[in-house]
């Protein structure tokens, strides 16, 4: 019997490499290859080696083909989704000069806001590039390279976002999609391409960039030689684009034109992130306004503090995770991290209404509900981006999408189950990154619009729906006027 046509789809994250077998056909997940990847820096830094993610994406891909028990020659694309905003300067032989700085890197918080000065503010930002620069935006972590290694910015022979790093070691290409790049704080989602006046002002060359495919989907090359020989593939298969990992993320999903429009995403990581797909372009300034993959737009919010914030209050107090209870009085912000959403890059965790009746699980519950909180408060604004008033019932009754690790721990999906008051859906893929880069394989390899091709394969899997329970508006109106109330005083804003 011969074997069926697959696709890989790369999920390049913060901590590791996945690498999804799907078949192309029915979107099955035949097997998953990992490796991890190494983070290092202390004080607000946080930074990796980009030969690290290479080595870890053959690794994974050998991994998973093996796994799968398929014949390399059944594979006809590869896509590649990356972490967002990580800077990769490279050297005239494409190797990286330096460590890459990361999304959650904070240290470039000062350059981010002299670069908002320097625009026009932050309406200026938004008009131009859909988002406002803060310490995630790769522009920030150019500024903030310029002035604290400019041996490595002047040397620069390319600059490049993690996934088109990743991509240009497949196919020998500096491409790059509309998507990630408009996470870079460079893109214009209001024009397309590169915005002229916004590298002047980051003195960055635009021919050290990548050029940009018109979809995340759309063949930018083929798998050469030397990188057939590291991953064990065939030569020629067909290399996408690819994406960053959240538009990546809504491609599985079947979020997009040919999908879903402007229905909620919450994904449940190291960061907590929400996202719709949308045909409005948004311009809100507490929201980035970035591009999606298949030429819609993907407005999406981010905090910094989420499972692993929460994992780390657990650890402090001695707990088991899902040894939790609602937090009663007692309020946690955990932002151990600082914090993006809302932007806050010098605060650290608040505890605040302790009473004797109060317990460790009440405490780790309380951690769960500030986390919970911040993200789902961010929604709201994000929906409005989208034009829609999430206080309108037809509005409120919509779906959220909870994805990531968080949404296969109970502690979670109850706290944002009472929290959001909507229904939930939890989709049965556990790799959603991975899946959306293997649906752009797909499309790279002929198989049309990619969230066309994701939609088709959601057919044939099984959702976990979970039916609104009523509103815990006392914890809500409890934890956001702690919020407002310490932001300038104790959060630093």
């Amino acid at each position: 019997m011969p074997s069926p046509a697959v696709v890989i789809g790369v999920d390049s994250s913060t901590q590791s490499t996945k690498a999804a077998v799907i078949d192309a056909a029915t979107g099955e997940q035949l097997a998953v290859g990992r490796s991890p990847h190494v983070v290092t820096g202390e004080s607000g830094a946080r930074m990796s080696d980009p030969e690290i993610w290479w080595r870890a994406l053959c690794e994974a891909v050998a991994a998973g083909l093996k796994e799968s028990g398929l014949p390399a020659r059944a594979v006809t694309g590869i896509a590649v989704a990356g972490q967002q905003h990580g800077l990769v300067v490279l050297d005239r032989a494409g190797r990286p000069l330096r460590p890459a700085l990361l999304w959650n890197d904070t240290r470039s918080a000062p350059q981010a806001a002299a670069l908002t000065e320097a625009l026009g503010g932050p309406e200026a930002w938004t008009a131009r590039t859909g988002s406002v620069p803060v310490a995630s935006i790769t522009a920030s972590k150019w500024q903030w390279l310029r002035e604290h290694d400019p041996a490595s910015t002047g040397a620069a022979a390319g600059v490049r976002l993690p996934h088109d790093f990743l991509t240009e070691r497949l196919s020998g290409v500096a491409a790059t999609d509309p998507g990630d790049a408009s996470g870079s704080g460079w893109y214009s989602t209001a024009k397309g391409g590169y915005d002229p006046e916004v590298l002047e002002l980051l003195g960055l060359d635009a021919a050290l960039l990548p050029e940009v495919a018109p979809t995340g989907g759309a063949r930018v090359g083929s798998l050469t030689e030397a990188a057939a020989e590291a991953l064990g593939l065939p030569t020629g298969i067909a290399v996408a684009a690819g994406t960053g990992d959240n538009m990546s993320a809504a491609v599985g999903l079947g979020l997009g034109g040919a999908g879903l429009l402007d229905h909620p995403v919450l994904s449940l990581g190291t960061s907590g992130t929400v996202f719709a797909a949308s045909r409005t372009r948004p311009a809100a300034t507490a929201l980035n306004g970035f591009a999606a993959a298949d030429g819609t737009y993907l407005p999406l919010a981010c905090t910094l503090n989420c499972t692993l914030a929460v994992d780390k209050v657990a650890d402090l107090l001695g707990l088991d995770r899902e040894d939790a209870a609602p937090g009663g009085e007692a309020v946690l912000l955990p932002y151990l991290d600082g914090e993006r959403t809302p932007d806050l890059p010098t605060a650290a965790g608040l505890l605040t209404g302790l009473r004797h009746d109060t317990t460790r699980q009440r405490l780790l519950g309380a951690a769960y509900e500030g986390a919970a909180v911040t993200v789902l408060r961010a929604m709201d604004e994000l929906l409005a981006a989208c034009g829609l008033d999430p206080r309108a019932p037809e509005v409120a009754a919509r779906p959220l999408r909870l994805i990531g690790g968080g949404a296969q721990g109970r502690t979670w999906v109850e706290t944002v189950r009472r929290l959001s008051g909507r229904p939930l859906v939890i989709p049965s893929s556990g790799e959603l990154v991975a899946l959306g880069a293997a649906a752009l394989a797909a499309s790279a390899a002929g198989g049309g619009d990619p969230v066309a091709v994701a939609t088709a394969w959601q057919r044939n899997g099984t959702d976990r729906r979970l039916d609104p329970v009523a509103r815990d508006t006392e914890t809500w109106q409890r934890v956001t006027s702690v919020l407002d109330r310490a932001a300038g005083p104790l959060l630093g804003g």
